[in-house]
């Protein structure tokens, strides 16, 4: 998490700096401000030998909606008012907003105002209460009362919400105390809410939860919860374009049953590092892109499919294969050999997964 503080008054200016070295261990923190005697005298930040905070000459308006396209949490330390106003525009979806929290120029009560369970909001609250001493006004149903918060388990496992209705469904179940049923297709460490009641994988009728990575899954549960753990491997000729290179990813996912969000990443040799076709696949699905060299895939332990064409231009016997056993880390495996189609071919690999529940 990359978090911006904007301040509007000296006070909240030294009040910005002061979180700023508190979280400085644990968060990327940046502080601005608006207030307009700190335009041209730049203030010295203890301890750091740097000026700050940054004066934003450009209107708040503008200014925050660049921090919504970049994902950055904010921390405005005013009035609560000046926050909702500013934010309003960019309000749309609950699942993709940024964390946004107000604090009182004074520190003593720190607000979540947006985005409080998945995208953290109520727990960076926490955390900068702690630190000052103040408190953290959470107004979430589930933290009221201190139960499970799917949204939250889902953002600190990194599982991608499937069907967000199910968020509703499953949440108000929980604060009506009714049964909530959890299946998942890995192991979990710590320890099961006790408003969640555990039945086994795969699912034989209905669940309420299930954390699986299967497109079969989705009908079976009120809320699935996507896990991002398969590398697509891919080699291909020059110039094959997007929707030729997404034709043929699609085609093998559907084989086998994944969810296109279960997909963490894509991977190829270095040799393919500015491929068009490939870097516009990642862009779109956002996902990172990882290439190899060619020694670095040579050393990839296992056995994969011999190609000596393969092996006579680039130097190694499979790119495919090895690109997305490299990508997966320790304790990964093959889910697929490699497909070629059209020019392109491509392979799938499992990384080692499970989830995580609090030790409460």
């Amino acid at each position: 998490m990359k978090l911006s503080i904007i301040s509007f008054t000296e006070r909240g200016r030294a009040l910005s700096m002061t979180v700023q070295n508190v979280l400085e261990q644990e968060i990327d923190v940046t502080v601005y401000t608006k207030c307009k005697i700190l335009e041209t005298n730049k203030v010295p930040m203890k301890g750091k030998g740097i000026e700050g905070p940054e004066y934003i000459k450009k209107d708040l308006l503008t200014w925050v909606g660049e921090q919504f396209q970049s994902q950055n949490a904010l921390l405005f330390i005013g009035a609560c008012g000046i926050a909702i106003r500013t934010i309003a525009p960019f309000v749309k979806d609950k699942l993709e907003e940024p964390a946004v929290l107000v604090m009182d120029e004074a520190g003593r009560f720190v607000i979540p105002v947006l985005s409080g369970h998945y995208g953290g909001a109520n727990g960076l609250a926490e955390i900068i209460a702690e630190k000052l001493g103040g408190t953290a006004v959470l107004t979430t149903a589930t933290d009221v009362n201190n139960l499970f918060a799917v949204d939250v388990f889902a953002r600190k496992n990194g599982l991608v919400i499937c069907n967000r209705k199910g968020i509703k469904e499953v949440s108000s179940a929980v604060l009506a105390g009714k049964k909530v049923t959890i299946a998942m297709a890995c192991n979990y460490q710590g320890r099961l809410p006790e408003e969640l009641t555990l039945i086994s994988y795969p699912v034989v009728g209905k669940a309420s939860i299930i954390i699986s990575p299967f497109l079969e899954d989705v009908v079976k549960a009120d809320l699935q919860l996507c896990p991002k753990v398969y590398i697509v491997g891919i080699g291909c000729r020059r110039g094959k374009s997007l929707l030729e290179i997404e034709e043929v990813v699609k085609r093998q996912l559907l084989k086998v049953g994944i969810r296109q969000e279960s997909v963490a990443s894509l991977a190829s040799i270095d040799r393919k590092k500015e491929e068009v076709g490939l870097l516009e696949y990642a862009e779109k699905y956002n996902l990172p892109y990882q290439t190899f060299s060619e020694e670095e895939l040579k050393h990839i332990p296992g056995e994969y499919t011999f190609s000596s064409f393969v092996q006579e231009q680039v130097g190694v016997d499979n790119v495919s294969e090895r690109a997305a056993m490299a990508a997966c880390g320790e304790g990964g495996r093959l889910l697929t050999r490699k497909y070629p189609e059209n020019g392109i071919t491509v392979a799938i690999a499992e990384r080692k997964w499970s989830v995580t529940f609090d030790e409460v």
